[in-house]
Formats: C-alpha cells, structure tokens, sequence
C-alpha cells in the first residue's frame, strides 16, 4: 500500500490567516482544497520549462533540459522552435481571454446604445466623449448616440479588421508606435493575431524562434492595447469609472444572520445587476422572513475588484481563497461566469450545501446549477440567484464559521481619478507625478499585478515584494489578485504611507494617497499603458514607453492571461519580472531573446527570481538604470525591510 502523502504545513501555504484557518477546517471536515491538490499533483518538470512539444502525433517530443541542445523533435523542431511556439500559444490563448471578454462588454455596448437592452444605461457619457475624441471621432454639436455608435463602430475594428492598424494605437506615444511600425508589431485586428499566432505555431510552419517572437507581440499588443483596453473603457461607460472608496475585505465580511451571496469572476454585468437584485425590497423581506437580517451581497477574484471599485462593496479574497471560503458555511449561494474558476469549486460548494451556480454560456460546470444571464433580462437570472440563497440561509444545516479578520483599505483608483488627485479639477495633469520622479522623491512605478498560485505561498511574494518597493521609495500601482494580497495586509490604506521611504511618504501625506493605488481587475492592466502614456505625453521622462523609470511583476502568476499581460508591457518597453516559475528552458537562445536581446532592439524585456527581495533588487536597479540615462539619477541607500518594520505593518493593518 502506498504510504499517505504527508500535508504541507497550513503555516507554509498562506500568509491569509482567514485562508489557513479553513484550511484546518477543511482538513478535518475531510475536504480537499487546491492547496493539497498541487501537493500531491507534482508539476511535471519538462513541461514546466516548456521543453516538451505536443503540437503533433509525431510526439509529444521531450527535450532534455539539463542540456537542451542535444536532441531535436521527431520533425527536427530546435529547443528554440518548441519553446517560442508553446509560449507563443500561451500569449494567444490569454489575448484570447481578454479579447473575447472585451468584445462581450462591447456588444452590450451595442445593445445599450440601439435600445434592445434597457436594464443598463451610459453610466459615464463624459467618458465615452473623451475615449471617441482620442480616436479622432467628431462629437461636437452631436446627439450622445451618434457618437456612441460611432465609437462602438470604430472599437469593433479591433477584433474584426484584417489590415491597418487598431483604432487605440491613437493612443500610443509616438516614438513608441514608430518603433512598433518599425518592428513590423503593431496589431492590425485581435482575430487575425490570434488566429495567425496559432498557425505560425502548428507542426511544420514558422520555425525562427526571432520570427515567432515578432508575431508574439503582436499578439499581445491586440490584448493590452486592444482587448483589455476596451472591456475597461466600455465597463467604466457602462457602469461608471472608479473612484475612490473606502472598502473592507477578507473573510471577516461574511455575516452569520444574513443572506451571504459571493460573486466570483471577471465580467461586470453579473453583479451589476445582482446588486439590483440584492436592493430589492421584495427579496430583502423574503429574506427577513427567513429569518435573516438582511443579504449580504460579497466579491471575490476581479468581477469582486469591479464592484468593490465601483460600489464599494465588501471582498472576501482572490483566488487562492474561493474554495476556503466555503468552508466557512456561511456562504448561501456562489455564483460565477468567467475566467479563473476551479471546477473543484463544485465539490466543496455540495460538501458545505452551498447552491453553485454558473451564468455564462461559455463557462458551463459538470453538475453546477446553471442560470443563464440573459442581458436583455439579467433580472430573471440574478433574482433567482438571491432567492436559492434565501432558501438555503433558511434551510442551513452545516456549523458556521466566520474568521473574523477584516481590513479595510482605499481603492477604486484609475487614470482619470489619479490625474484629478494629483492637479485638481482645473489642472488635473500627471506632471506633478512626473516632477516628484524628477526631483527623486519617488523613484519610479512599478505594477505589481497577477495571480496567486497554490505552488506559492499564498499572498507572500506579493506582500514582501511591495514593502520592500515602498520603502525604497517605488510608487505602486495593483490590479487583479495582487491587490486583494496587499489589501488584506494593510497596504491600500493611507496609513501604509509610514511604511513608504522618505520621499514617497512625503507625496503620499500631501496627496492624502495610500503608496499603494489599486486600479481593479486583471483586464485593467490597461490603465496602467494610459497613465504611462499619459507621463511620456506629459513630458521629462523620455519620449517613449521604454524610457520610463517604470516596471512591473506578477509574483505569483498562474493564468496564460498573465503572459500575455505581461508580454504586452514587454513589447511596450517595460521591464518584467515574473516569479514562482517560467515557462521557459533555460540557457537557450529564445530565453536570451526575451530576457535580453528585445531589450536592445529597443523593447523591454523580461526577468524571472523566485524570492520576493530579489524581485524587488531586479525591478529598483532598472528603475535606477532608466533613471541614469534620463540623467535624474541621484545615489540612495537601498533600505530593507527588518522586523520593526513588520510590526509597524501589524498596526497599520
């Protein structure tokens, strides 16, 4: 008999202490989380270099990673040549994510502005004005829907057109949209990159890891210039942009007299509407008559970040800690459209008797209750929802168990919210930020961005990460499950500014901001290539992209949608660094090219360390490399973080 395999110490799994108690509870409840799945499900280590080639029957070929330039695949395919295309699929299986998630936002869009669906509105017409004025639209002396459907016109472009480049390269900086048109990279529409991204990577096709590499960033740049782009810009018309607000998260949200509903995903128009459906005084009295004291309506993961950013609505974590919280009991009803939903999620919803529901026809569950969101009625679908919670708050059965853990930070950040903090009504303008890099009191941006991963402990990398970057002065900006990391740990609150290095401390008290800006989900990495643009337009800082103090990280990363994000700041000319691992063999020619070579064809470039204070060293010395050639560069004594500074933290949180 095989001997059981032995669990992973709950201390060595989270930093969450919300996470490791359910986590306790689930072990002896007899339920099994992802974490000891990923323990006893080794990683195969071939494919996790991406040493192994599967595109044809003549295989799968494994190449061999300790010396990787000693054999070739059945067809003859180099090391090169397996890695390029399987990381090249990699990026379009992301683009693809986002792509398809944008395109959906903007056929509501659509739908809005001709009238066949009437349960949303324009939320934020002067955005919408502003985003048709930046692609060149005439809106003056015009009706709101003219220029609304001349914009949904033109942003169609960027997933149907085949030639020509996509509308928002309107909006990249000059010289770096030269260098694209140079480089022969600049999207012409997302559906042709994907499509070509995939065939250039079949059996038998582009066979120059260099070529490929071009097709790559193609690719990506139609999902953070094009895809991811207008999914933020078409929510934020829909629903409103962000501002900011103060929110609690963590576990400690769940309350035990009332009706809990968690809302786990990425696309907006799901709690959109929930939230409507959650206000209704005939299902709040429904629920009272339950016997609960009301319905509390709960994010996780982005669709979580979108309304907590929108309407402060409280956050139970990131995805590291969907199924954990279902443990707690208290959840009535979780339920989910897209991306990043574990169908091992369905197991422990029935264990703990929590009805599990799917809302999305592109996102179907064995065996999950599914309720489709139709957005013409998307009230017969989230009533509904609200009423199986009501019965099964009524019918509760399993012990409840709430951490009680909360936190409480500011967040709901974007580009238009940041100019306004930093000038003011009448003169918002990011030159203020780009003075304070200038004058050196804050060193440069970093965001600091991504997944959680059960091969990593949970949350670790992320926290240490950007203390280290605060106190040495790095301005941080933070999408998707990274910003639910920090907030947790105290860090999105004004008062992490005492934390800061002397410099950021002192923008951060005059702004009256936390070092740590959130600006949303995943997709909103977006906002992150607005605001660099908007500090190349500014001034003083270079005349590109690539000439920005400025880098980022996914520390924790698992979702091929990462390496797309991150291979789309790559070829805007950001310096990235991913940790944990990467797909890649190494002491090849193709990891030279990303980690090297892309840098001096005028690109950014890519980096990997699996400690967090490693990261931190990478990501501060380019930081002080950009800044040297910008000729702002002054000496500074690199500060580490030591105990004082982590109870400091503690009080903080």
């Amino acid at each position: 008999m095989a001997k059981p395999l032995e669990l992973i110490k709950v201390e060595d799994i989270t930093t969450c202490e919300s996470t490791a108690q359910m986590i306790t509870k689930a072990r002896q409840d007899g339920v099994e989380l992802f974490f000891d799945r990923a323990n006893s499900m080794k990683a195969c280590p071939i494919g996790e270099q991406a040493a192994c080639c599967k595109h044809c029957a003549m295989g799968p070929c494994r190449m061999n990673v300790n010396s990787p330039y000693d054999r070739v695949g059945v067809c003859g395919a180099t090391v090169d040549t397996i890695v390029a295309r399987n990381f090249g699929r990699m990026v379009a299986a992301g683009t693809a994510a986002h792509t398809d998630h944008g395109m959906a936002m903007l056929e509501l869009f659509r739908d809005v502005i001709q009238g066949k669906t009437k349960e949303y509105s324009i939320k934020d017409p002067i955005k919408l004005v502003e985003i048709a004025e930046s692609l060149e639209i005439a809106t003056e002396g015009r009706e709101l829907k003219d220029v609304a459907m001349d914009l949904y016109h033109e942003l169609e472009l960027t997933y149907t057109q085949v030639d020509g480049e996509i509308p928002m390269m309107k909006r990249v900086p000059r010289q770096t949209l030269e260098h694209w048109r140079a480089a022969g990279v600049v999207p012409r529409g997302a559906m042709r990159e994907i499509m070509e991204m995939m065939h250039r990577t079949a059996m038998g096709v582009d066979q120059d890891y260099e070529n490929i590499t071009k097709q790559i960033s193609r690719t990506a740049l139609a999902d953070g210039w094009g895809g991811s782009m207008v999914s933020t810009d078409i929510s934020d018309i829909l629903f409103g942009t962000p501002s900011p607000v103060e929110v609690e998260v963590d576990m400690g949200v769940l309350q035990k007299d009332k009706v809990n509903i968690i809302i786990h995903g990425h696309e907006p128009n799901l709690l959109e509407s929930i939230v409507v459906s959650a206000a209704d005084p005939v299902l709040v009295d429904a629920a009272k008559a339950a016997g609960a004291s009301g319905i509390n309506l709960v994010g996780m993961c982005c669709s979580g970040l979108e309304a907590m950013s929108r309407h402060g609505l409280p956050h139970a974590g990131n995805f590291s800690s969907t199924e954990a919280v279902l443990v707690t009991g208290a959840v009535d009803c979780m339920t989910v459209d897209i991306q990043c939903i574990k169908q091992g999620l369905k197991k422990v919803a029935d264990f703990y008797e929590t009805p599990f529901i799917t809302t999305n026809y592109r996102a179907k569950i064995e065996g999950a209750i599914h309720i489709h969101l139709e957005e013409n009625d998307p009230r017969s679908c989230t009533d509904e929802i609200v009423i199986k919670a009501i019965t099964r708050f009524k019918n509760r059965k399993k012990p409840v168990q709430i951490p009680q853990i909360t936190a409480k930070g500011v967040h709901g950040f974007s580009y238009e919210y940041i100019n306004y903090m930093l000038g003011g009504s009448f003169r918002g303008s990011y030159k203020p930020l780009n003075d304070n890099i200038i004058n050196g009191r804050i060193r440069g941006v970093a965001g600091i961005v991504g997944c959680t991963n059960p091969r990593s402990k949970q949350d670790y990398s992320h926290v240490e990460l950007v203390k280290e970057l605060i106190k040495n002065d790095v301005l941080v900006l933070q999408t998707g499950c990274s910003q639910m990391a920090l907030a947790k740990a105290g860090l999105t609150g004004p008062g992490a500014a005492a934390l800061a290095g002397p410099g950021l401390a002192e923008v951060c008290e005059t702004v009256g901001m936390p070092p740590v800006l959130g600006l949303g989900s995943c997709v909103d990495n977006s906002r992150i290539l607005i605001a660099a643009a908007e500090m190349v337009k500014v001034g003083g800082l270079g005349d590109c992209i690539a000439d920005l103090p400025a880098v980022g990280c996914a520390p924790e990363w698992m979702s091929e949608k990462a390496i797309a994000i991150g291979q789309y700041f790559v070829a805007s000319g950001v310096y990235v660094v991913f940790g944990h691992t990467f797909p890649m063999t190494k002491g090849t020619r193709f990891e030279k090219h990303l980690f090297e070579d892309l840098e001096n064809l005028g690109f950014g470039k890519w980096g990997f360390a699996s400690d967090p204070k490693e990261m931190a060293r990478l990501l501060i010395a380019h930081i002080d490399k950009k800044r040297a050639a910008l000729g702002i560069d002054k000496s500074r004594e690199r500060v580490l973080t030591d105990m004082a500074d982590r109870r400091s933290l503690d009080a903080t949180a």
